[in-house]
């Protein structure tokens, strides 16, 4: 089976357990979930969602972040890691946001990552989440781990190059679920942790796989 075979099948499972993808962070405006998703790099998903459970009753639009104090706003979001810059982060995105784009979050890639705190991964994570757009899949932890665990890239940290060798092996029409897909299998089914995991649905797809441990960076 070569690499776009495999894919095909990773994919089709990831079709049928996952059939709409959509982000486990907790938002109610579009500029809280960039917020969650900043927040969100080297940090789990609960951890966010704890910590904007109140924050965001304080913050909801882009110009609320904006205006928030650098001091206060660090304080707040202490409990993360990476806090410090990620508060200036994502209050000099609210500023821009506000300034350039009427307080409404972008609708295009290049307009995302010219955003402070925005990379390719978080750009494609948001035109997802907010408007459906799948113009590239993200790489996140668990993607990658995946990736090199199925033998889907030969790149070892490079996240964005990681995505442009899934592109290049999946159908655009599919890419909306490889980066939820593979988070929640990850979370739920197959854990980072070396462990037995022979009978797992996609180390069936793939046995090797079961012996396939990349290190954690």
């Amino acid at each position: 089976m070569n690499r776009k075979e495999r894919a095909k099948k990773i994919v089709a499972y990831l079709k049928r357990t996952y059939p709409s993808p959509e982000s486990e962070l907790t938002y109610q405006t579009p500029f809280q979930f960039v917020v969650a998703v900043i927040l969100s790099a080297q940090c789990t998903d609960k951890a966010v969602n704890r910590l904007t459970a109140t924050l965001f009753k304080k913050y909801k639009t882009a110009r609320d972040f904006a205006r928030a104090s650098t001091a206060a706003f660090t304080k707040e979001i202490s409990s993360i890691p990476f806090f410090r810059n990620k508060a200036k982060a994502i209050i000099a995105a609210a500023k821009e946001v506000e300034a350039r784009h009427g307080g409404a979050v972008p609708r295009t890639e290049a307009e995302l990552v010219a955003l402070p705190g925005i990379g390719y991964k978080t750009a494609h994570v948001i035109l997802g989440e907010l408007y459906g757009v799948w113009e590239g899949i993200a790489t996140d932890t668990h993607v990658k781990r995946f990736a090199k665990r199925f033998d889907l890239t030969d790149r070892d940290d490079d996240l964005t190059k990681i995505s442009k060798d899934l592109e290049a092996l999946i159908p655009k029409k599919d890419w909306k679920y490889v980066n939820n897909g593979l988070v929640l299998y990850g979370r739920y089914v197959c854990s980072a942790r070396r462990h037995e995991c022979a009978g797992h649905p996609l180390t069936k797809l793939w046995p090797p796989a079961a012996n396939r441990w990349p290190k954690a960076k």
